[in-house]
């Protein structure tokens, strides 16, 4: 149905109102199992007439397809222009933002309904073949050379409809669904900041307008004013990657009508994103991306503002503040940190990633996760072992916004805390658990012996006088290449006996390496891997963790310190978080080496980093602990 500038009104079929009794609403139990999507809650009270509305039905906790919601024909679709309270393209107005609405046909006779919303900068295009990413060639510490500026997606001013995603999932269950466009991209105004301030509150005013606090308009640039009194003012937001990220933006905001967000794969930290430990360092499969790279992507917002938005926002915030000669932290990252923000997040949360996105990786998750349990709402997690993206299953979703949007009292805060998709089992089947990490787990401390350029031994005692052994970089060679190598100077490799029972490791690995340096600066790559590497699948598939680290941050994030040629700094830093079984057999292996050829700058082959394998160890969180192990 071809969107106006007004909504269009169509009657509900006759005798919609009087037939919009209250349905049988049961709650039942779950049961559950290692495929199940929810746990049993035997205590949990059945939904009322009292709490649902007519005519939604509620069937298990969740809100079932009604065909008086169902029905297409009946379907109002509108198309309108939110005020923000922002003006981030500098022309003395406030930005409006561009939104369109599907909404189920009983509201046209008064029925209120919650929504889900999705926002992103995304649904206008986004830049082709030009490549704009930053040469990642280049010495550690000197400037880096210049990229390729792009000139943005080509504009489309007659786009009518934003976008369908979430449509057919909950219209037909009896939720309007709201999407917005991102300042600077498609038919809203604005700049793009990417991270920015206006990239929280586009969305809050949307939310805000829901609840008859913001003035929405018919057109661009118009008076004539469109008001939201079909909604309840109950809003739930959703999506994936930079779409799940504005969920969390808007929620640090503590904007009231924001009750629940389902973030996918979230970028929660910008810093992390695009940096490590000090050490710059690129997304997987975008080598070279960075902020202002990601800004070039998506700017398809009206030409008549680029020039001033480049000039004012890419070129003198976001240019002078990614600081890729360095990597450290400042106060350009710290803006665009939502985890650092995490205190304003009122919106119950379900969290979803995956142990192998290395793309937007997990720790972006699960360290959103630890700062809202200690703000007190409620949260739930839902891990699987793919790659970049994947919702939960539609019945985790429909309990959280049947719960906190509809409000039926569905005892969704009685269902396990986490669940994580097994190896091996269908993504939509997770296991449940008490919480993430698993309980169970604790720290259990490995240290390397000598003969890591072959493969030394890897275990819980301390042997004293291991001694130096060093890594000479070539980023040439991959870290697969390097894993699989019998012996290589590019490398130490240190494992542990072929494991007698599979090992569960749950939670966060911490490794601490003291090492020197025959250069002023040096990349740092660490991966946890499973040995023998697998003959079959995937370049990533023998890798249970990694991370990266600048040893010129040795001591300070935020402030570098060119190292002293042969001299020894130390370094601890955490590994990417997992959830992962290792097979009986196996033998799990710390690997230590210097460019990443996938994510770091590639600097010419030769320094050399010599190790102390008397100062190095790594920490495991095992389920069941060194018992576990043994």
């Amino acid at each position: 149905m071809p969107l106006t500038s007004r909504p269009v009104l169509v009657s509900p079929r006759p005798g919609l109102a009087a037939a919009a009794i209250a349905l049988l609403a049961l709650s039942a139990c779950r049961a559950s199992s290692g495929s199940s999507a929810a746990a049993a809650s035997s205590d949990i009270p059945p939904a009322t007439n009292a709490t649902v509305p007519a005519p939604y039905v509620i069937q298990n906790g969740e809100s079932q397809v009604v065909p008086a919601f169902a029905d297409t024909t009946q379907w109002i679709r509108e198309r309108l222009w939110v005020e923000t309270e922002f003006d981030s393209d500098f022309d003395g107005k406030k930005d409006r933002v561009h939104v369109d609405v599907t909404r189920p046909g009983p509201t046209a006779n008064g029925l209120k309904v919650p929504v889900v919303y999705e926002t992103s900068p995304y649904y206008a295009g986004t830049l082709g073949n030009d490549d704009v990413f930053w040469p990642v060639k280049q010495e550690l510490g000197a400037e880096p050379p210049a990229r390729t500026l792009g000139k943005g997606v080509t504009f489309n001013p007659n786009r009518a409809r934003i976008s369908n995603s979430q449509v057919r999932n909950w219209v037909p269950r009896g939720f309007a669904v709201v999407h917005s466009e991102s300042p600077g991209t498609g038919l809203s105004q604005g700049c793009i900041t990417i991270g920015g301030s206006n990239e929280s509150l586009a969305p809050k005013a949307v939310i805000d307008w829901l609840n008859g606090r913001a003035r929405g308009f018919t057109t661009i640039d118009g008076s004539e004013e469109v008001k939201a009194t079909w909604a309840t003012g109950k809003v739930g937001m959703t999506g994936t990657s930079f779409n799940g990220t504005l969920p969390i933006a808007a929620a640090t905001t503590g904007v009231k009508g924001l009750e629940a967000i389902i973030p996918v794969a979230p970028n929660n930290s910008y810093y992390r994103y695009y940096r490590s430990n000090g050490l710059v360092r690129s997304p997987g499969g975008y080598l070279g991306e960075d902020v202002d790279v990601l800004y070039d992507f998506v700017q398809s917002g009206n030409p008549a503002t680029r020039a001033l938005c480049n000039e004012r926002v890419r070129d003198a915030v976001i240019g002078k503040g990614i600081d890729r000669r360095t990597g450290d932290f400042n106060d350009f990252w710290a803006s665009r940190d939502y985890i650092m923000q995490a205190r304003g997040i009122k919106a119950a949360t379900l969290m979803a990633h995956a142990f192998n996105d290395w793309n937007v990786m997990p720790e972006h998750s699960v360290l959103m996760v630890q700062a809202l349990k200690a703000n007190g709402v409620p949260v739930q997690q839902y891990y699987h072992q793919g790659g970049h993206g994947g919702e939960p299953p539609i019945s985790m979703m429909n309990r959280w916004f049947t719960r906190y949007l509809l409000g039926v009292q569905n005892g969704v805060e009685k269902d396990p805390k986490a669940f994580v998709v097994r190896e091996g089992a269908p993504r939509l089947e997770p296991t449940p658990y008490a919480d993430y990490p698993n309980p169970a787990a604790s720290p259990v401390t490995l240290y390397p012996a000598k003969g890591g350029n072959a493969v030394g031994a890897l275990g819980s005692t301390r042997t004293p006088a291991q001694g130096i052994e060093t890594v000479t970089d070539n980023v040439s060679l991959s870290g697969a290449d390097l894993a699989r190598a019998e012996n290589s100077p590019t490398r130490l490799l240190f494992a542990t006996a072929p494991l007698m029972q599979p090992v569960h490791l749950s939670g966060i690995a911490r490794v601490r390496i003291t090492l020197a340096s025959n250069k002023p600066a040096a990349n740092l790559s660490v991966w946890l891997v499973e040995l023998p590497w697998p003959a079959t699948g995937s370049n990533n598939a023998g890798i249970i963790t990694r991370g990266w680290a600048d040893p010129q941050n040795a001591r300070d994030v935020r402030r570098s310190a060119p190292l002293v040629p042969g001299q020894p700094v130390t370094l601890e830093f955490d590994l990417q978080p997992d959830d992962q079984i290792i097979a009986a057999g196996k033998r799990i292996g710390l690997m230590i080496f210097s460019s990443d050829k996938d994510f770091t700058l590639h600097p010419a082959p030769g320094t050399v980093l010599s190790v102390d394998l008397d100062q190095t160890s790594i920490t495991l969180p095992i389920v069941g602990g060194a018992s576990a192990l043994k």
